[in-house]
Parts: C-alpha cells; sequence; structure tokens
C-alpha cells in the first residue's frame, strides 16, 4: 500500500522525533559519574559508557539496550569489586544488546553463594578483554533469556563454587555460547565452561586447573546441542575433583537436537595420578574427534563417535 507523501512526511517527522542521539557518559573521580553504578542509572539505549582507570566498590544494573560499557585503559587498571546488586553480582545486564569491554570483575560474592561477574538477564550480551577474578560465577545467564553470548579475549581465574555449583561461564538454554581466544584457570569444584545452549564454540582458548584448580570438567553441554572444540589447550590437573573428562555431553538427558559434535586440533593433557577422557559423550550424535594430540595419562573418546 502506498502510503501519501504528507503522512509519509509525517511519520518521519513523528519518527525523528522519537530518536534520541546517543551519548557518551563518562565514569572516574573526576568525571561526571564517580561510579558506574550512576551512570547506569542514568543510561539511554546506544549510549557509550567510559569508564576510567581505577578501583570501584561498586555494582550496576544496566537496564537500557545496546549498551556499550568499556574501560579507558587496560582491563586490569579498571576494577569493579565487592559489591552485588539484587543479590545476584556485580553488573547485571537487564538490557538487550549489552557489550562489556576492558575491565576486571572480581569477588562477586552474595548470600546464595552464586554471585556472578556478570549476571546475564536479556538477550545478546558479548564480552571483550575482560577478567573475571575470584568470583562465585564468572558469567551466567539466566533461564528465561535468549540470543547469544559472545566472549572474546578475556580471562577466567579462581572462579567457582560449589554449594550451588558456580562455573567460569554457566549459559542456560540460549541459541549460541561462543568463547574465542580466552583463558580459564584454576577453576574451583565446578566446570570452566558449563552450557545448556542449543550451539557451544570454544575455540582457540586455553582452559586448565594448574596444580591448585580443583574443577570437575572443562567444558558442560549437560543437554546435548550442536558442540564445537577446535585449537584449544586443555589440562586436568591433579586435584581436579571429577576424573572422567574435560568434555562432557549429555550428562543430565539430550534435550535439545545435537546435529554435530566436533573437537579438533586441541592439546589435551592429565597431569594428575588418573585417567581421563578428553570426551565422554552420552548423546546418540557421534563425535568427530580429529587432529587432537594427548599426553600423560589422556585418553580420547568414551562413548559415541570416532577418533581420526
Amino acid at each position: 500500500m502506498r502510503v501519501p507523501l504528507g503522512r509519509a512526511a509525517l511519520l518521519l517527522c513523528l519518527g525523528g522525533a522519537a530518536t534520541v542521539a546517543a551519548r557518551t557518559l563518562e565514569v572516574g573521580p573526576d568525571k561526571p559519574f564517580q561510579l558506574p553504578s550512576a551512570a547506569a542509572a542514568q543510561a539511554q539505549d546506544g549510549d557509550l559508557i567510559r569508564i576510567a582507570p581505577g578501583r570501584y566498590v561498586d555494582c550496576a544494573v544496566w537496564k537500557a539496550n545496546n549498551l556499550v560499557i568499556t574501560g579507558t585503559g587496560r582491563a586490569q587498571d579498571t576494577v569493579i569489586a565487592d559489591q552485588s546488586c539484587g543479590g545476584k553480582g556485580l553488573f547485571l545486564t537487564d538490557g538487550a544488546g549489552i557489550t562489556v569491554r576492558n575491565l576486571t570483575l572480581t569477588g562477586a560474592r552474595v548470600p546464595n553463594r552464586n554471585g556472578a561477574g556478570i549476571r546475564m538477564q536479556a538477550d545478546n550480551l558479548t564480552v571483550e578483554g575482560v577478567r573475571f577474578i575470584d568470583n562465585e560465577n564468572g558469567i551466567l545467564v539466566n533461564t528465561d533469556v535468549h540470543g547469544w553470548l559472545i566472549v572474546r579475549d578475556s580471562e577466567f581465574v579462581l572462579n567457582g563454587v560449589c554449594s550451588p555449583c558456580g562455573h567460569g561461564i554457566y549459559a542456560g538454554p540460549i541459541d549460541l555460547v561462543r568463547v574465542e581466544r580466552s583463558r580459564f584457570f584454576h577453576t574451583r569444584e565446578a566446570h570452566h565452561i558449563k552450557s545448556r545452549a542449543l550451539r557451544t564454540e570454544v575455540i582457540d582458548s586455553d582452559l586448565q586447573d594448574g596444580p591448585d584448580g580443583t574443577s570437575s570438567y572443562q567444558i558442560e553441554a549437560p543437554n546435548g546441542g550442536a558442540v564445537v572444540v577446535r585449537g584449544c589447550i586443555i589440562e586436568k590437573g591433579p586435584k581436579s575433583e571429577n576424573h572422567t573428562g574435560a568434555i562432557v555431553i549429555g550428562k543430565e538427558g539430550v534435550k535439545h537436537p545435537t546435529p554435530e559434535i566436533l573437537v579438533e586440533n586441541n592439546r589435551f593433557r592429565v597431569d594428575g595420578d588418573y585417567h581421563s577422557f578428553l570426551v565422554v559423550n552420552e548423546s546418540v550424535t557421534g563425535a568427530v574427534l580429529k587432529g587432537n594430540r594427548l599426553s600423560g595419562s589422556a585418553k580420547a573418546l568414551l562413548g559415541n563417535g570416532e577418533v581420526r
């Protein structure tokens, strides 16, 4: 249907009037907003929030959509620490399409022991160059959100607790979890990555217990879904609390379509005095393992699949 020219012009004017230009909100001791939470309270859709180097004993609930929240220096120079909002964690992303960059999030503790560096509470979160240090969970994704969680060039150290079990990353049944070029080290008790997503991809990343890490699995997809793990360094340490395997699929019952399980070109090492499998596959989909290098007392595959 053709819209009359006069009506089209009116609609254009109304649309323009409703559009608010994105702003830049500066956070720091000598900036308009002294704390991230103050900027979060004023942020509008599409804003850029720039946080100056410093240590902020603070937490924030980000309610607007399509925000970019970034430290202005190196990630280790801009630290958000030791608070929790809503009994959930340091940053709560209630808005969709948020990007978080160049920060350190540390010390998330809450009464139910499920505190997160970032609690993803709306669709589509991107995390780039962020350090998650000593939190009960690094990133925790609500069960009622959708879309993707993309993590790039980030670091997860000393995260996890198991009462209830917290992890480096714990994602509910979203569409995609993709982790690229990120490091997980010395996770405590639970998993480096636990994903109930329809598709889980871990690419060019480093997942190691080290001498004192007590993690259970390196990667778990408890309900199946497509799984791709490529180009990673994977190590189970002497204090791992679960010797079964590093990548475990379908342990809690396969609920998602599982069109592929591809584990290729990884290095897997077991440093403990026990045997462990690179892949434990409890789904009916055949796992394909190819080009992986095993050392220590590592074994390749337990369950359905083939090793090439």
